[in-house]
Order: C-alpha cells, then sequence, then structure tokens
C-alpha cells in the first residue's frame, strides 16, 4: 500500500486509496494537523547514526544475502548497490532502536506533540523544542548543522504520519507519494527545488519509508477533481497554500486518464499575509515605525518559522528602549510568545475573511493590551501576494490563450473572497469550482499513489 501525504507549510494530511475509496488517516479526533511540533526534551538528529563493529557486520551479512537473492533471480547487482541497500536498512533499524530506547531523545516520538496540541504544551511548558512549517525552510541556503536539524524534524513528522497510517490502516505502510509544490521556498533559486525534494527523500526514508515518489501538488488536485468530474473538460487548478502558490493547466474528467499540459508556481501564500498583517497591524504596538529598533528585529520576531530569526530576535537588548515598547518587546521575547502572537495574527486573518473587524487580546504581553484590525487592513497587508497572484493567473491565461471550463479552487487559502475573487476576474468565462479547501491535494496523492 502507497500512502499519499500532503506535507504542507501550515497543515499536513495523508490518505490511501483502499478497497476502490479514498481512506483519510486520523490524527486523533482530526483528517490533518498543524506542521508543528513540540520536542519537550533535545532531538536526536538522525544523521547521528555511525558505523559501529555490530552495525559493520550487520551491513556485510545484508551485503551478502543480497547478492545470494540477485544470484537466485538471475540479475546482476553491483557491489554499490547492494551496500547503498543494506546502509539503508540498517539506518533505519538504528532510528526505530533509538525510538525504542526508554532514556534515548528519539523517544520523543512517542513524547513529541504536533499540531495545535504542540503550541499549548509549548506554552505550558515554557522549555523545550516548537517548530513551526519545517517546509518553509527546505530550499534556504543551510548550513549544514542547520541541515541535519531540519532533516530531522522532517523526519519525525514523516515517522508520526507512517506510524499513525500503520495503525490506523493494519498494516506497516513503506510506501509514500508526497506532494511538492512546483516551486519551494528557497534562497538560492533552483537549487533550493533540488535541495528541498533531497531533504525530503532522506527524511521519508529515514521515517522508515522504502519507496518514496513526489507528485507536484496542483496535479494532485487536478486528480481529485478528475474523480468527481462526470464529463471530460479543460480546467485550470489553482491550490493556495500558505507557503506556495500552484497552478495547472489540465484536461480531467470522463474515462481517460487526467492530463496535465502545463504547471506554474510561486514561491508566496497565506503565511506572506500573515507576515505582513503581523508587521502592519501589530508590530507598532511593539514600536515599529515609532522607534529606533530597526525594522528587521521585527521581521525576525514575526517570522516564527525560521528559527535562526527567531535566535536573533531572542538575543537583542531592548533594555534602553522607552516603554512601553521596550518592556513589550521584552515580553515578546519570552519562551513561546512569538508563537502567541503569530497564532493571534492568523486568528485575525481568518476572521477578517468573513467578518468587517477582528479585536485580538495580548494580555500576555500586557494586562489589557488589544489591537483591533478591520478588512481593510487585511486587503492591504494580502496587495503584495495579491499583486504576484494576479501577474501568475495573467501568465497562465496567456499561457493557454483561453477561458477554460472551469476553474477549480483548493487550498487553505482558496477560502478566502480576495482570492476567489480575483480567480473568477482572470478567466471570466470559466465556471468556478470550490474544492475541498483542506483535503483535495491529498484525496489526489492517494488516487495518484494507488495508480502508480
Amino acid at each position: 500500500m502507497k500512502l499519499g501525504i500532503d506535507f504542507g507549510t501550515s497543515n499536513s494530511a495523508a490518505a490511501a486509496h483502499v478497497d476502490g475509496k479514498v481512506v483519510p488517516v486520523q490524527f486523533g479526533d482530526a483528517l490533518q494537523f498543524r506542521t508543528t511540533v513540540y520536542f519537550p526534551e533535545v532531538m536526536r538528529d538522525p544523521n547521528d547514526f555511525a558505523l559501529t563493529p555490530a552495525l559493520e557486520q550487520q551491513l556485510e551479512e545484508l551485503i551478502e544475502s543480497g547478492r545470494r537473492a540477485s544470484r537466485a533471480a538471475g540479475t546482476h547487482r553491483s557491489h554499490d548497490q547492494l551496500r547503498s541497500d543494506a546502509m539503508r536498512v540498517v539506518r533505519r533499524q538504528w532510528m526505530e532502536e533509538r525510538i525504542r530506547e526508554p532514556q534515548s531523545s528519539t523517544t520523543l516520538l512517542q513524547n513529541a506533540v504536533y499540531g495545535d496540541d504542540a503550541l499549548e504544551a509549548y506554552f505550558e511548558e515554557n522549555e523545550g523544542n516548537l517548530v513551526q512549517s519545517p517546509k518553509s525552510m527546505l530550499g534556504y541556503n543551510l548550513h549544514p548543522r542547520a541541515r541535519q536539524t531540519i532533516t530531522g524534524i522532517a523526519t519525525h513528522i514523516l515517522e508520526h504520519i507512517r506510524l499513525t497510517a500503520s495503525k490506523q490502516l493494519g498494516q506497516n505502510v513503506r510506501s509514500a507519494l508526497l506532494g511538492r509544490p512546483v516551486q519551494f521556498r528557497s534562497s538560492i533559486g533552483e537549487a533550493g527545488n533540488a535541495q528541498a525534494l533531497d531533504i525530503l527523500r532522506g527524511a521519508a526514508l529515514a521515517a522508515g519509508f522504502d519507496d518514496v515518489e513526489f507528485l507536484e501538488e496542483p496535479a494532485a488536485a487536478a486528480m481529485h477533481y478528475h474523480a468527481v468530474s462526470d464529463n471530460r473538460h479543460e480546467a485550470v487548478i489553482v491550490d493556495v497554500g500558505g507557503g506556495t502558490t500552484d497552478i495547472a493547466h489540465a484536461s480531467v474528467g470522463g474515462s481517460e486518464a487526467p492530463q496535465i499540459h502545463r504547471a506554474w508556481g510561486i514561491a508566496r501564500g497565506g503565511t506572506d499575509i500573515d507576515l505582513a498583517l503581523s508587521l502592519a497591524g501589530y508590530m507598532p504596538l511593539f514600536g515599529r515605525g515609532i522607534t529606533r529598533v530597526p525594522a528587521h528585529h521585527y521581521v525576525e520576531a514575526a517570522m516564527v518559522q525560521d528559527m535562526p530569526r527567531q535566535r536573533d530576535f531572542r538575543q537583542h537588548d531592548y533594555a534602553s528602549v522607552d516603554a512601553p515598547y521596550g518592556p513589550r518587546l521584552q515580553a515578546l521575547q519570552d519562551t513561546g510568545n512569538t508563537a502567541r502572537l503569530y497564532r493571534a495574527v492568523e486568528h485575525c486573518k481568518i476572521a477578517l475573511s468573513s467578518n468587517e473587524r477582528h479585536a485580538s487580546a495580548l494580555d500576555f504581553i500586557e494586562p489589557g493590551l488589544n489591537v483591533e484590525t478591520d478588512a481593510p487592513h487585511l486587503t492591504k497587508a494580502a496587495g503584495s501576494y495579491l499583486s504576484e497572484l494576479e501577474s501568475l493567473l495573467q501568465q497562465v491565461r496567456e499561457g493557454i490563450g483561453h477561458d477554460p471550463a472551469a476553474v477549480f479552487l483548493t487550498g487553505g487559502m482558496s477560502r478566502a473572497g480576495y482570492v476567489q475573487r480575483m480567480a473568477a476576474a482572470a478567466f471570466p468565462g470559466a465556471k468556478l469550482v470550490h474544492g475541498d479547501p483542506s483535503f483535495g491535494v491529498v484525496q489526489g496523492l492517494a488516487l495518484a499513489a494507488a495508480q502508480g
């Protein structure tokens, strides 16, 4: 059985195709979880693996076993191929043994807390490691140690998904089809895409998956739309997520297999709106634009997904900044408070998508501190992203040259009215179809995994 996994910037989900239908993996009471993990103790890095004499002996036994099996099958495999396969098995078993060790930090796979519960546990404990949206860092220029850390975090999350799915489905799941954006968020251009895929593949193998493949997320969404479309037609698939926006031009529906003609993408999404809303609507309470505190300090505080920037923010000295801004910045540096602020911004963004005004209580910074934001604030904060989305849609329009029969919207940000209106305006002659915002991609991945 091959598992479809939507390893998202904001939320993650998984599903499998069983007995002719898509079966979502249940994470507690939910069908997805916030891509956030809290480790109460220090994490064991999978890259700490090293061959001991006992492991060397085990490796040689596996190589010899593989050589005998190859001969029996009448095939030839080189020593390097046999060693590579054997090394993967030994490394995976080493990881699984570390997880079972009572005093090992990798037993935190059992103690780790995921999703919104991770935030609550972190707020309550005020120690340990909280990691949010690790996917957003995969394509950046990472120091080797930072890359090891990110890989380890992704490994823990994927292991959590694999073990949860294995328990629910009643079998040890070892194959996975992972969704991927057209363009990962990156600071190193196209090399960032290759690096992100390399990190995810390595993490998935370390998490216990023997077979790992990738499918672009808009293509997966097209698979889902195809499965619910009776008649063949041309469609533009728009997947607007937390970290990326992806679009595919496809022919879907009917008895023929879906055909993906072309895909486009930008490394921007809902988290960019969160950042802009935080800087414009919340950070003035901390002196942004008022004090002489450098502007980049506020960016560091707002970007909870970026661990180095969070570390830099906590190291700044605000003792000489005039009240009330200095004390507020110092309070924001306290453990967990940037995460609390980010959650307040997220809630505000969601609320303003359907309400004119929203008030956030920031009592964790200062008793009685509140910020009130209105819909125009959100629209202004979303302006930069919407401009890029408009350009991307125009690029798609020019590439196709005409209106498709339908525009299919999916992804968490597809709930936003301003996103829906912009998609409709780009293709005025097309029918706007609203897919499942949270599960369109993962259902398509499950369908594609069953066919592959």
